[in-house]
């Protein structure tokens, strides 16, 4: 089978809450439901329950990125304690109801084993193609308003080379995954992790130059281990 080296891992990121602020990692194990621990809690919004997005996000509460999230039993974050420091300064169990009360009257926690996940369990962004978004949008851009599991320092010259591992194999270390679909992208991009207004630019870029897609989604075909540094082989 041709292969090609085609980067490095530059960063990973999960997100034990959904929608609150990422946790770096310089290694993690991928399952069948991406990375150990990534975003197994998640906020509902009162009266939503029945709804085909239900969640709390970035797009109703951006302060929620100033919510950090962290497990207390990095030996088996599954059944570990999950604590989120917030932005007063507290320490607080993510099950305790004076977090949920914090953000929303009526809002309440649920956990899910196998990651609470919009589309795929794995998100991946180069930092090229974050390059080539900051000159679309006229800004520099940060790959962590994105919210990428994996960001890929890649060899290719031009800008958005995800686009063509669409259908491709990704090997890192151990672990192997299928690049399925481009992301498409919500408002929840024009917010930066940093804080500060939304930037309706943002999006409007992706919308217009990208047909609303930035960065790839991709599935488990091989569990195993990855760690920064590790060279990031295509196999076509």
């Amino acid at each position: 089978m041709p292969v090609q080296t085609v980067g490095k891992v530059l960063e990973l990121r999960r997100y034990p809450v959904k929608s609150m602020a990422a946790e770096s990692l310089h290694s993690v194990n991928a399952s069948w439901h991406g990375f150990a621990g990534d975003r197994r809690w998640a906020f509902i919004r009162p009266a939503m329950e029945r709804s085909g997005f239900p969640w709390l996000t970035i797009r109703e509460s951006p302060d929620l990125w100033s919510y950090q999230p962290r497990f207390l039993n990095l030996d088996d974050v599954e059944s570990s304690t999950t604590v989120v420091h917030t932005p007063a300064g507290d320490d607080l169990e993510v099950t305790d109801p004076a977090l949920a009360q914090r953000l929303g009257e009526g809002v309440r926690v649920i956990k899910q084993y196998g990651g609470i996940f919009d589309t795929f369990p794995i998100s991946i962004l180069t930092t090229q193609s974050v390059a080539g978004l900051s000159a679309l949008a006229g800004e520099p851009l940060s790959a962590l308003r994105f919210r990428p599991n994996i960001l890929i320092d890649t060899t290719a010259a031009d800008p958005f080379p995800e686009d063509q591992w669409v259908g491709a194999i990704l090997r890192i270390g151990s672990y192997r995954c299928r690049v399925d679909v481009r992301d498409k992208r919500c408002v929840m991009v024009n917010v930066s992790p940093t804080g500060g207004a939304p930037n309706p630019s943002v999006l409007r870029a992706i919308a217009n130059q990208r047909n609303a897609r930035f960065g790839v989604y991709g599935a488990t075909v091989e569990p195993g281990d990855l760690e920064l540094g590790a060279p990031v082989i295509l196999e076509s």
